[in-house]
């Protein structure tokens, strides 16, 4: 068989055809593919197979769906795994991920009722705290990044139009005809439209993590929706709502720098020059990320928990519930479009992003231009999003997945024209 020097494995495209994106291809003999499949563990059968070299990394790699180990740090992205790198400790931190992972959902549910029973538990939690939880929660993911996982998502411009298209065009639209179908009360009206012109949570990022999604594409679609909301959502506001909504720029970019560029950039350069302090804080790091996930839950639901419980609030719950069920289908089935055909982990993240929006921005616009009772719909929202989101995350962070419909559709057609 003929070696591949200096080879770099990015990501695969179909079950029976693997691409490797490269910055620079370079020339191989022909291979013998039975024998360079029984190698990566299959079986021999008839695969396509498209190599491309590159010069990137020192080592070569066994073919595994997954995390791909370097010497030096983790990508959560590639296509790969080098066992020779794997330690001990980096599998126990991966099971101990994988465990909170599956628990994630019950602690979003257990907070909620924490928080409506015993609201004291949370109100302590004022919005200085906000920023530093949701900036532990990007350190965790910052930590398990690689430099090449940015590169991979900037040469992919469509995922990214995609994802802001269903945040600032489809989900307004979606919120002001559910508004209207439901008869949402004129108390709410304007705080749930407020809700659905808003940029992508930073959770959602940490729900791609756990979903197996692209985590960095999540960042970057995040990041460039909250710039861009200081334009967007006073202008969508102002259109469906008929009242401009201001927002402090300074003040938001100040946000995005704390809440995730910040921490994720800690975070990456920490695993790409700083590996053994990474293996100390890695297994912890799913732990604080489950507290501080708590934390920005409990806070804004306890403190509008009075509202909430009311005859008015607890009406709002089916639009609010009917509105992030929606986008995370819009999302989901969007970039599967046929002219689109985006991969599974673009699918889970675009999902993900349109379905969980930063509610607590919205609920602080609120509370400040719009009045108390408007800040009602977010604070339901968080918890909707919250546990609706970081349910279907570990629903397919355990291996499950959504049945191809569309899929399923052309079969039957292909079927019924065979015959």
């Amino acid at each position: 068989m003929a070696s591949i020097p200096s080879t770099c494995f990015h990501r695969y495209s179909h079950s029976n055809s693997i691409s490797y994106y490269t910055p620079t291809p370079v020339k191989v003999k022909p291979i013998s593919i039975p024998r360079l499949w029984k190698s990566l563990g299959g079986e021999v059968s008839s695969f396509k197979f498209k190599l491309h070299a590159c010069s990137s990394t020192s080592s070569s790699y066994i073919g595994r769906v997954g995390l791909q180990r370097r010497h030096g740090n983790v990508s959560l992205l590639s296509f790969g795994s080098n066992p020779k790198f794997v330690s001990d400790d980096e599998e126990k931190a991966d099971s101990t991920s994988q465990f909170l992972s599956a628990m994630l959902p019950y602690v979003v549910a257990a907070t909620a009722v924490a928080a409506l029973v015993h609201p004291s538990t949370f109100t302590w939690v004022s919005k200085e705290y906000y920023a530093p939880a949701l900036g532990g929660i990007m350190l965790s993911i910052g930590i398990r990044l690689s430099v090449d996982d940015f590169a991979l998502a900037f040469q992919r411009p469509l995922p990214l139009s995609i994802g802001f298209m269903a945040q600032y065009v489809l989900k307004p639209i979606l919120g002001l005809l559910i508004a209207r179908a439901f008869g949402a009360p004129p108390m709410f009206y304007a705080g749930f439209i407020l809700t659905c012109c808003v940029a992508g949570a930073q959770l959602s990022s940490y729900a791609s993590f756990l979903s197996k999604g692209d985590v960095a594409l999540s960042i970057l679609l995040t990041s460039s929706t909250t710039i861009s909301s200081v334009v967007i959502t006073p202008l969508l506001t102002g259109l469906l709502i008929g009242s401009v909504v201001p927002v402090d720029a300074v003040a938001m970019s100040k946000s995005i720098l704390q809440v995730v560029l910040v921490p994720v950039a800690a975070g990456l350069i920490l695993n790409t020059y700083a590996k053994p302090i990474v293996n100390v804080i890695r297994p912890i790091m799913p732990f604080v990320a489950m507290i501080c996930t708590s934390l920005c839950i409990g806070s804004p639901l306890a403190i509008n928990r009075n509202q909430i419980l009311s005859v008015e609030g607890i009406r709002l719950l089916l639009p609010v519930l009917t509105f992030h069920t929606v986008a995370l289908m819009v999302g989901y089935w969007l970039p599967k479009l046929p002219f689109w055909r985006q991969d599974e982990a673009v699918c889970r993240t675009i999902s993900l992003c349109t379905g969980m929006q930063s509610s607590t921005l919205a609920g602080l616009l609120a509370s400040q231009f719009l009045g108390s009772s408007h800040a009602v719909p977010p604070a339901c929202s968080v918890v909707a999003m919250a546990i609706m989101g970081l349910y279907l995350a570990s629903f397919w962070g355990s291996g499950s997945r959504i049945r191809d419909t569309m899929g399923l559709f052309r079969q039957v057609r292909d079927t019924s024209l065979n015959a």
